[in-house]
């Protein structure tokens, strides 16, 4: 009798998590769906989108500039190492321009950003939450959804398509800078790698995947942000939270857009 009631127990135990894990994914995608239909259907609040930019991306710059270089430089190193032995070093810039534009640059990007501005962003939203400031807003009629979140998924997204365009850039001189200083590879031989084999088309699916990762970005911190609970624990919580469950999303979407990007 005690086994059978362990394991009706257990049974019911699983059953309650999946259920709120169930209701956690409906949640999360009906809040995506008000993000978009505040954005489709109500006036675009330019100066908060301006501000947020600003706070998004400006100030993310510098790091950028930082991570990309070292980036650049490091997979020029690698690559040209493995290429002088197939006699092939004179590719070292196609190979590091089309890492940067197709994967490193998009991924890394966005992983930055999210440990960076999405987590700040988390952590804002949850202060206004549990400090009741949204309830507030609901009582003067007024939506946070067209005051704050679309606002903020605006910005990151075109905040973190500037960004990434910035970081395939200075990555690509960045991997220059050591192939022709400390390997002595030619610029042109360089550049016209790049020039010869790197497409419009690599380009522009580099960027689509920059789109997305900033509208997972932002969906994901301003949803932890707005539905924090449990005090200045939570805003916590709802930080850590919101720089897993991105970099998470953000590798599994990277996988599915390649596959068809690439591969198809």
């Amino acid at each position: 009798m005690k086994i059978v009631m362990s394991i009706v127990n257990f049974v019911e135990t699983v059953g309650k998590i999946g259920r709120q894990k169930i209701e956690t994914l409906g949640k999360f995608g009906i809040f995506l769906g008000k993000i978009l239909a505040t954005i489709l259907t109500t006036p675009w609040k330019l100066h908060q989108i301006i501000t947020r930019i600003h706070m998004i991306g400006t100030s993310s710059l510098g790091l950028i500039f930082l991570i990309s270089s070292f980036t650049g430089a490091v997979l020029g190193l690698q690559i040209h190492y493995q290429l002088i032995q197939f006699g092939a070093a004179a590719r070292t810039g196609t190979v590091v321009s089309l890492s940067l534009i197709r994967e490193l640059g998009p991924v890394v990007c966005a992983l930055m950003v999210a440990g960076r501005a999405g987590t700040a962003i988390a952590s804002e939203l949850g202060v206004m939450r549990i400090s009741d400031q949204f309830d507030a807003l609901t009582i003067m009629d007024l939506d946070p959804f067209r005051y704050f979140i679309a606002p903020i998924f605006m910005a990151m997204v075109i905040s973190v398509f500037l960004l990434t365009g910035i970081f395939n850039l200075v990555g690509i001189f960045g991997g220059y800078a050591v192939s022709s200083g400390l390997l002595s590879l030619s610029s042109g031989a360089y550049f016209g790698g790049i020039e010869d084999f790197v497409s419009m088309w690599d380009i522009i699916n580099g960027l689509i995947k920059a789109l997305v990762f900033g509208g997972i970005i932002a969906w994901v911190s301003c949803y932890n942000g707005y539905y924090c609970k449990h005090g200045a624990e939570g805003v916590g919580r709802a930080s850590t939270k919101t720089m897993v469950h991105s970099s998470i999303l953000i590798l599994v979407a990277d996988y599915i857009m390649t596959s068809i990007m690439f591969t198809g």
